[in-house]
Order: C-alpha cells, then structure tokens, then sequence
C-alpha cells in the first residue's frame, strides 16, 4: 500500500513565516507608539461588516495575504480600549509585555490544568502573589479565571457546596430541604445575580440590600434583612460586598458585613473585580483592609493589573473547602508520582474548567518587568485623575457632578439652567456619542436616581491628567455646539 502524503498545517517556508511574525510586532509597536495622535473609535462601514459575514472559505490563502485582509478588515476598527482616552465600562488598557507573554503562551501552548510541566508552577507562583498583593494567608487557594463574572460564580460554588454539612455537592439543593438566601447590594454587578441562578439559588432569593446616598450598601437594613428570613425559616448562607461598584465606584462598608457574616455564620464573599486592587493605593488601604479577611475574593487582573484580555482571580481562604467544591478524579486523569502525570495538584480539582490556556506568563512577566511598587503608583495615578477630573466639574458651573466620586469612576454631565430633565438627557447623550464618533474620548453611560450620567471609568495605564482638561473643554464645546 502506498503511504499517501503527509499534511501539516506548519508553514512551508520558515523564513517567510519569521518575516511576517516581525512585521506583526513592528505593526503593533508602531500602533502603541502612535495611538494618542489616533482616532479612539471608527464607525465599522457596511461592506466591511458583509465581508465579515463571509460563508467558510473552502480553500486556503497564503499567509501575508491573511494578514493584509487583517489589516484592512479588523485592525482600523477596534474597540479603542488600548487609547488613553478610552473611559467606557471598566476595561484595561494592556501593555507590550503583556501582549508578548501572550504570544508565548500561545507559542508553548499547554493546557494548565494538570501534568508536570513549567506552566503549573507559574500558575502556581502567580496565584501565590495574588494572595500576597490581597493580604490573604498563604494556606490559602485560588485560581486564575477568565474575569471577573467567572470568579465569583467560582467563590459562590465553594460557599453553596461548603454550607450546613458539604452535602450539597452530592444531595443536591433540594435535599437540603432548606432555601438558601444570598445577601448583596442593589448596586452589585449582574453576575451575582447570574451566579445565583446558575447555581439553583434563584433570583428572587437574592436580597438586594438598598444603599445609600454614596451608593453604598446599607449594613443596618442588612442585619435587618437577615433576621426576617431566618423569623419565615429560610436560611441565609452568604454575604456579598462590593470593593467597587461598577456604576460609581462605591465601597460597601466591608468591616460592618465582615462583622454581619460572623454574627450570623455566612461565608463573606468580596466581589472586587473592579477595585480590589485599590488596596495598593495608600488613600483607599484602610477602607479595603477587611478583604483580608473575606472567605473568598474576586477580582480582575485586566483591569488595574492592566493585562491584556482575559485574565481574573478567584481567592478562597480555606483551601480543603475549595478542593472539595471541585474535586474530581476520573479514569483518564490518574496523576503518578512521576513523569509527565506526576507534579502538583491539578488545577481542575479547584475550578470547572479542565481545558485552560498559560494565562499566567503575561501575570507573571508583567509584574517581572514593573514590579509591585510601580503597579500601586499607576493605580494611584488613576485614582488622582479622578480626583482632578471631579475637581474640573466642580468648577465649572455648566457641569454637574453625579456621585461621590470613588476610587477611579467619575459620573457627572452637562445641566443647561432651565432645561427639563429630559433636554438634559437627549443633550447628554448626544454629547456622549459625539464623543465617541469624533474619535476624541470614549466614556459610557449610567442611569443614578433615574438621571442620564455620563461616566469615566479610567483604568487606563496611558492615561495622563491633561485627557481630563481635554475632556472637559470637549464636552463643553459639543454641548454648546448642540444647543447653539
């Protein structure tokens, strides 16, 4: 029989393939140098969205012509989050390093989850100084995750299955026989809420305690809240407060709840997704300081770590509680003592997850590269950006401030005298989109107390303070524009 030839989907021509693998990273650099003079954001034109909606190509192309078709299709239109004006959601910036790690990763390519191999003891080492950076004991576990959403779903999972007996985990909810109730603020992000439904809780036993006028969750409507459901016979299992609030940046009292969750025997979740990271700027330490002594921690590296996408970490403070959340050995994942099957604990017995990419290297490269110290300063810096932006409203009678103005989110808008709320909300929005459309600045929006908002998130690395003047004077003029 003859051997029928061998395919590879490996290049032909090496050189060829190292060429334009330069050309990609020259591309990118000559993109992150240039980016202030460009356009934050560039309307996608219709016959580009059709060529994106192509069928399957049937055959292939050589590979500079890929890249071309890359360069005129996608590139010119991204999302913009890599400016130093983007402000919009709370999305980070990224940086060279990050972006490089993340070719090697790509490059080595291993499934981080089990086996002995040098990706698991980076995992290892960078979730080590997750625990470090929040004050957490080095008992402790956690896990890398994609974000934000993804680790508190994981925290939630250990806190429902470790709870009464452990038997959930086996028995199911409805065994238990009791209805859990989670606790947190109207002000915690959806994916609590989400969590909560995925994991059989449901959403109306989520007590969503009211907060007040800085957002902020209100300890004693809580404890009040506690005792009512435990009077009608349901059983309350967790607490979440909220180290950020993704609408203002507000800071639930985390020393009362701590201090609730103990009264009562809840698990104490942190969901700081956002503003954990805070605790590395001196001004915001002592208001964040009870993290330390949460059950479990969420929060994002591609936020305030300035990564790139997607990276999140899940901290639980009793490590058997978490193996046995997740733990599962089945046939094909026998580990040995030695060999390739040989090693540390496989990072699946604490997750969902069994297939995961090296998400770790650009962790631990960037923090190689800068350092804690330099880290705590652009968290600082942005935090002081805030700070100055707010000042600038304040000052400038034509502009009115929203909410207290926490960590690095600042909400405020355009308030004409004599303008009805509704004028105030069309001129805001348009001055918003105009904002955007012009390429100058991309901040997004909120509704507080029923009011149209304007809001900057600045988890920007490339920010600086004169954006800010920049931003103010620009929506100064479009307003005036608008109503002119």
């Amino acid at each position: 029989m003859n051997k029928p030839k061998n395919q590879t989907l490996d290049p032909q021509d090496w050189e060829s393939m190292r060429e334009l693998g330069h050309q990609m990273i020259d591309d990118l650099i000559d993109y992150w140098k240039g980016i202030r003079e460009e356009k934050i954001w560039r309307p996608i034109p219709e016959e580009i969205k059709q060529r994106l909606d192509d069928s399957i190509p049937e055959t292939g192309m050589d590979p500079e012509a890929v890249y071309e078709e890359f360069k005129k299709t996608i590139f010119p239109y991204n999302k913009g989050n890599v400016h130093p004006r983007f402000f919009a959601w709370i999305q980070g910036t990224g940086t060279p390093m990050g972006t490089f790690a993340d070719l090697l990763a790509s490059g080595m390519n291993p499934n981080t989850t089990i086996g002995e191999h040098s990706a698991m003891y980076v995992d290892r080492q960078v979730v080590n100084w997750c625990k470090e950076l929040m004050g957490f004991p080095s008992s402790a576990s956690g896990i890398l995750v994609s974000g934000g959403s993804m680790a508190n779903i994981t925290a939630l999972t250990v806190a429902r299955n470790a709870f009464g007996e452990g038997k959930i985990r086996e028995k199911g909810l409805l065994e238990n026989g009791q209805q859990l109730i989670l606790y947190c603020s109207t002000e915690t992000h959806a994916c609590i809420q989400k969590a909560a439904e995925i994991l059989g809780i449901g959403s109306q036993h989520v007590r969503k305690i009211p907060v007040n006028d800085a957002y902020e969750m209100r300890a004693d409507l809580l404890q009040k809240q506690i005792e009512q459901d435990l009077e009608l016979g349901l059983c309350p299992f967790a607490i979440v407060g909220t180290a950020g609030t993704v609408n203002t940046g507000a800071i639930d009292p985390l020393d009362d709840l701590f201090k609730i969750s103990r009264q009562y025997n809840l698990w104490f979740h942190v969901d700081g997704a956002y503003g954990a990271l805070a605790k590395l700027d001196p001004v915001y330490s002592d208001r964040l300081k009870a993290i330390e002594e949460a059950d479990s921690l969420a929060f994002d590296l591609h936020k305030w770590m300035y990564v790139p996408y997607e990276v999140g970490c899940t901290l639980i403070r009793d490590a058997k509680k978490h193996r046995d959340a997740f733990a599962n050995t089945p046939n094909y994942l026998l580990q040995e003592s030695r060999g390739l099957s040989g090693g540390l604990d496989s990072i699946n017995h604490y997750g969902f997850e069994l297939s995961r990419g090296f998400k770790a290297l650009k962790i631990w490269m960037s923090l190689k590269e800068h350092g804690r110290e330099k880290y705590a300063q652009m968290i600082a810096q942005n935090n002081r950006q805030a700070e100055y932006l707010t000042q600038l409203v304040l000052e400038n009678p034509q502009l009115e401030l929203m909410a207290p103005t926490s960590m690095s989110i600042t909400c405020f808008r355009m308030s004409p005298p004599n303008f009805s709320e509704e004028q105030i909300r069309d001129l805001n929005q348009e001055i918003l989109v105009r904002l955007q459309e012009e390429g100058i600045a991309s901040p997004s929006s909120t509704i507080l107390n029923g009011k149209y908002t304007i809001r900057i998130a600045n988890v920007n690395q490339r920010s600086q303070f004169e954006d800010m003047d920049l931003l103010v004077r620009e929506v100064i003029r479009i307003g005036k524009e608008i109503i002119g």
